[in-house]
Order: C-alpha cells, then structure tokens, then sequence
C-alpha cells in the first residue's frame, strides 16, 4: 500500500477536531469528533466514491462545543456528546452556554447512514433554537480524494429538494449514475440544495429528536428504522467477532488491547460469496488488497482459520489470466488490489484489478500451505490446487529468466508501483549511498516467501501422491536457499542486504526485510542470531518495536512512510521471526514495546508511527497520516501472541504443539477459549509459576493431544 491518513477516536497532535470511522460492507464514513464531514479525507464513501463530502450541524449559527466523542466497543455506533454556546435571543432572553445537550449517534448499515441527532434541555425554562444542517456531495473518486487530477468529470446535476429529502446526483463518465440522498423524519422550516433549518422549542428537560438517513434512494428516517436497522448492524458485527478462538488473560488493560484489535479486524472485514474478507484499512484503502488480506490471514490463522480460507478463495477467484502491462498482470498472479471507482472502471488508474505485487503470488501459496497444516482440510487445498499450480507457474517462469533464479520486479506502464514489495515507496529501496538502483530489483524478503511456497508446495504435493512434483519443488526450494545465503549475505554488515538490482549489485542497507526471512526460517541459525542482535540494538530497536530501516543507513528518516517508521505488523514478523530461532525473549520483549504504543494510542495500533528514539515519559510520536483502524495493524498482536507462546496447531494429526511457552509482561494467567483442532474444541490455559510458564488442557475435548516442551 502507499500513502493514507490519520483516523483515531481521539483528537490527535495536528488534528484538534479528530477523526473517526465506520466502515459496512463497501460503505465507510470518515467524520471528526464533532460527527461532522468537511471535506479533506473525510467523507461518506461508497465503491471508492465519496458520497456526501460536506455534512455539519449548527445550533443558532454556531458549531456545539464538544464534551465527548467515541465509537463503541462493536465498532457500531458512533457517537458525539455536544453542548451549545451562548445562543442570541430568539424569545425574551438569550440561551447561555451549557443548558443544551445534543447527542450525535451513527452507524452505517446496507449501504446508509442512519443518524439520531437528540437534544435535551437543562435550563431553567424553555429555550428556542434553530439547528442547521448542511451537506454536500462532489462525488469525487477516492483517487481525486488522494490528489489525483483529472482532465474531465462528468456531470453533476443541481439538487432535487423534496418536502423532507434533498436528492443529490452525478453522472459519471463510465455511465453509472451516483445519487446521495438526504432524508429527513421531520418537516425542516427551510430546505434547499445545501442546508436544512430547523427552529425547536425545548421545553425544560424535554427530549426532541431528528432521524437522518443518508443512501442511494428515498427513504422514511423514524425511531423505528433507526432501531431496527442498529440491531441488525449490531448482530452483523457480533457474528463477525464470534469467529476464532478468544484469548484471556488477568491483566484488564492487555485484554482491553485484544478486544479492540478483535473489533477492529471484524470492522474490516467485508463478506463475499468466498467467504470473509479483511479489507486493508480506512480511508484510502477499506477495498480487498492481496498482500495485506493474506498477512492478516496468517496473524489470525492459528485462532481462526476461516478468515483464510475466505481470502484464499477471493484470491483464487481474482488470479490473473492475462497479460497487461498497465495491470501489471500476468498468468497466475494473484491481486494485488481491486477498486470499483469511476476513475478504475474508466482506466484513468490501473488499480480497477491490478497486479503489481511482486510478493502477494508466493506469500498465496505460504498462507494455503499454512491453511492445510492448520486445518487438515484437503478438500479444499485440491479445489485450489489448479490456482495454487498457476501461482507456482507464475513464479517459476518469472525465477527462470534470472541468472540466480530470483523472483524480480519491474514497473509496469507509468502510474503503477516503481517498487513491488510491502515498502512500495519510491524512496524505499536504494544503496548504501541511497542511490536509487536499477530494475529489475530483487527483494531480500520476496526470495525468503519463494522459499516459503516451494516448501509449502512440495509437502501439498506429497500428501496428494505426487512425488515427483514434491521433489522438483523441494530441489528448487534448496537451491533458492543456497543463492540467499550466497548473494545477499554481506559479512562486513553482519546482516542480509536489503536487494540486489539489475546490473546485480548488493544494495548494502540494514533494514528490517530481513526478519522476514527469519520468519521463514531460510538463514543459517549463526547468520540468523547475528541479524537477531542487531534487531536489538539501538539502531534497530526505538524502545516501541523495530525500525524499517537502522539508523545511520543513508535515507534514514524517522519521520518517513518506510524509511525508518515503526509498522506494527513488521514488528509482528521480526518477533515471530525471532521466535522461529529459539529466541522466545526477544518475541516478548516486542510484544511488551508494542503494547506500550497501543495503550498511547487508545489500545488500537495505527498502520505506522514514526521512529524516534523512546523517550523517558514521553509517547510515540504519530504518523501524520496513517490508516487507522488498519488490518494488519490490528492482527500483529495475535502473531506476536503465538510468537510468545510458541503454540502451533496441526488441525491433520489432532495435535497442538506448545514449545516453551511465556507470557507477556504482567499477564500471569492466559486462557485460549474454543481453540478449534481439526473439529474439535479446547481450551488452552497458560500459567505464571516462578520463572516458568506452564501450559495446560483447561477444557474442552479429550480427543486433541497437547505436546508441550518446557
């Protein structure tokens, strides 16, 4: 992914009015703490258009003070606690400040927004006031939205008011016609193209109460829809949440964190016929993208498997069967992002389907591998298998024109991704001098996830009978770990180079690529430990998890989208990594920095912050413009968690394999509630004794077998 903006619950350093979102199916709302829309990122969008653009409330000509906003713990309701400002007269005394409650409370569900907009009078007698609101819609594509110009739009028609509604339309050039319509429960005292007023007389400690819904059609708002519809978001969301195991622990405020990163995955997850599907995160990216559909997949995998299989079945249905150089595709590629905005429909950006993921193809074959480790389910790996097969062609064909037989990316036509790895910025990979290299590049890491899925093919391949097909996989899979190890091993750095270019030149740089080679186990165990300490290091560590890229390496910026920033989901590898080489301590001492940030952040981890040193009663330091809530953000607590306790389920022999298991910092007792093995159901508890962990059968079937080494 690439650049995004800053959501929180909470007004944050640079934003004093917030920002929050709710996402529904294809529907998102970005809004400020006030509930109000003003342009910039904010907006109801839907299909990567935005909806309405401008939508704000005024009591007597002025904004509301603001007492509170939140989203709730479902990641449901939206809500915003106002109070007015002192009111001119509009009877025989003017309104002081303070004596009206107004409450704000959104949700999004089928494609609108439902709003209750209720106000409460605590003066001393009757108050009168008028309260507005105004709306807009530019009906911009969400490539506009991000800065993208166009030469041409199309046509946006003048506002039908009705007695109650306001419709608002646009038809875009690929001949789809958009409509936004504003639907009030109340007869408005004025309403036009861009407003609605509304003249109340509040009684002393009356409730009154407006409905507003927001969708493509004519709708009736009323308490009864309002309530009707919230309780079917409301059941959505539950059953979303209600998947997978459920880990619990003693400790009140690392609870607090897994819940809302629970929360945060079931918001972004949309339902297609293949089954559930994260979506990356909110603004720029609530849309299925290949790379971080299946990290978050594999974050999951050992809680809940049905996440992806969900993703596997997307991603098979979306291979690509072509080739394109403006998608980027070629047969047997797996999706790197999908939209279905104007601008993508029209082929104005190539990212309608486009293909430009150097990593997604292998990283599909790990997650399906790990997926038929995990669940056993054979039925479904042999309904892939031909998908499984075209990726593996993919990737070979691309390997066979390298003289070292490495997976390599190039930039497709002008307007697709320079840089094809998960740090796609221009600026990300570059030589010790930051010279930017040559193409076609290879990435450390993309040859560590080639190694991954050759493995992975060839244990498929011989529980299928083929073992011809098995060895010629395992034989490819040796030989991309010899030219790893040959290639980009550099002595004098102690650590793995970041890449090598087209003119075959090591990029000499330390960055945190190479933990994910350690999170497939490729380096010899002394090249992995000597990566391993640098990771610890000041360079390397900032005190709230690893850094993208050491300091001191030429572009070091900590300020920067992958040069020197801290993303949770990295950290996530690099500690599962660690984890993989027998280095269980480092797993938890990561896992403690990144629950340090969260708790600065609300308990909900932004897809990046920066990468300044920690400092003594200091918080991290945010990144101005980051996705929040984020899916991969979300699930690295889930990774590290099964980094720190060394659990590994094999849903095919009936088995959970727990090897020296630790709690993280101040949880003692940990409890995985109905942890799924190949059908049937436990409960996994994990104690505190001394300086031990222990790891014990805490209920459920006899019938799953629990290996522990201490």
């Amino acid at each position: 992914m690439s650049e995004a903006t800053q959501d929180d619950e909470t007004p944050s350093a640079g934003t004093s009015r917030g920002q929050y979102s709710l996402k529904s199916g294809d529907t998102f709302v970005v809004c400020d703490a006030y509930g109000d829309i003003r342009g910039d990122a904010s907006g109801l969008f839907h299909n990567d258009t935005r909806m309405l653009s401008h939508f704000t409330l005024d009591l007597g000509g002025k904004p509301p003070s603001l007492l509170s906003a939140a989203i709730s713990h479902d990641n449901v309701l939206f809500t915003a606690n106002l109070s007015n400002k002192p009111l001119p007269p509009m009877g025989e005394r003017a309104t002081p400040q303070g004596v009206i409650h107004l409450q704000r409370m959104r949700f999004l569900w089928d494609a609108r927004l439902y709003e209750r907009i209720a106000c409460v009078n605590y003066g001393d007698s009757e108050v009168q006031v008028t309260l507005a609101l105004r709306f807009g819609a530019d009906f911009r594509d969400i490539f506009e939205v991000r800065g993208t110009s166009r030469k041409k739009r199309g046509t946006l028609h003048e506002p039908k008011v009705g007695e109650t509604s306001v419709a608002l339309r646009y038809d875009g050039l690929d001949g789809v016609t958009r409509c936004s319509v504003i639907c009030l429960s109340t007869l408005p005292d004025r309403l036009d193209g861009d407003s609605a007023e509304l003249r109340l007389v509040l009684p002393r400690l009356s409730n009154t109460e407006l409905y507003v819904e927001i969708g493509p059609d004519h709708a009736q708002p009323s308490r009864e829809r309002f309530r009707a519809a919230a309780a079917k978001a409301r059941r959505a969301m539950r059953r979303r949440r209600g998947h997978g195991a459920r880990p619990r622990s003693n400790a009140r405020l690392f609870n607090a964190w897994l819940e809302r990163s629970r929360a945060d995955i079931a918001l972004l997850v949309s339902e297609f016929p293949t089954g559930p599907y994260p979506c990356a995160g909110i603004p720029w990216f609530a849309t299925p993208f290949g790379r971080d559909g299946i990290i978050t997949a594999m974050q999951l995998l050992w809680l809940d498997a049905s996440l992806a299989r969900g993703v596997l079945g997307y991603l098979a249905e979306h291979q690509a069967h072509e080739t394109s150089a403006f998608r980027d595709s070629a047969p047997g590629k797996i999706m790197h992002e999908t939209r279905k905005s104007e601008m993508a429909e029209l082929g104005e950006v190539p990212f309608g389907r486009y293909y430009g993921g150097v990593d997604t193809t292998p990283l599909y074959v790990m997650l399906a591998g790990a997926y038929a480790e995990r669940t056993g389910d054979e039925v479904f790996i042999d309904k892939l298998w031909p998908a499984l097969t075209a990726a593996m062609g993919w990737i070979e064909r691309t390997c066979d024109k390298d003289p070292h037989g490495f997976l390599t990316y190039a930039q497709g036509e002008k307007g697709g991704l320079l840089n094809q790895g998960w740090k796609d910025s221009e600026d990300s990979v570059f030589h010790a001098d930051g010279t930017i290299p040559p193409a076609p590049i290879a990435l450390v890491e993309v040859q560590g996830y080639v190694y991954a899925a050759l493995i992975a093919m060839a244990r498929l391949a011989e529980r299928r009978g083929d073992d011809d097909a098995s060895a010629q996989w395992r034989h490819r899979a040796l030989a991309m770990r010899k030219a790893v190890e040959e290639l980009f091993w550099d002595e004098e750095m102690g650590n793995y180079g970041i890449a090598r270019d087209g003119n075959d030149t090591l990029c000499r740089v330390r960055a945190s690529n190479a933990g994910h080679l350690l999170y497939v186990g490729l380096p010899k165990l002394w090249r992995a430990r000597k990566v391993i300490r640098q990771f610890r290091s000041a360079p390397f560590d900032s005190g709230w998890g690893v850094r993208t890229l050491a300091m001191q390496q030429a572009r070091y910026n900590p300020m920067s989208y992958h040069d020197g920033s801290v993303w949770p989901h990295d950290v996530a590898i690099c500690a599962a990594g660690m984890a993989h080489y027998g280095e269980r301590d480092d797993a938890v001492r990561l896992l403690g920095e990144t629950f340090e940030a969260a708790v600065h952040f609300g308990m909900r981890l932004p897809e990046l912050f920066c990468g300044f040193p920690r400092a003594t009663g200091e918080p991290p330091i945010a990144y101005p413009v980051a996705c929040l809530p984020q899916a991969w953000a979300a699930g690295s607590v889930f990774m590290m968690l099964q980094a720190c306790l060394g659990v590994t389920v094999d849903g095919r022999r009936g088995e959970v394999r727990i090897d020296r298991p630790s709690l993280p910092a101040g949880v003692d007792r940990l409890t995985l509630h109905k942890l799924d093995v190949g059908g049937d159901s436990i409960d996994l508890g994990f104690e505190r004794i001394g300086s031990r962990t222990v790891a014990f059968r805490a209920g459920g079937s006899a019938d799953v077998r629990i290996l522990a080494k201490v």
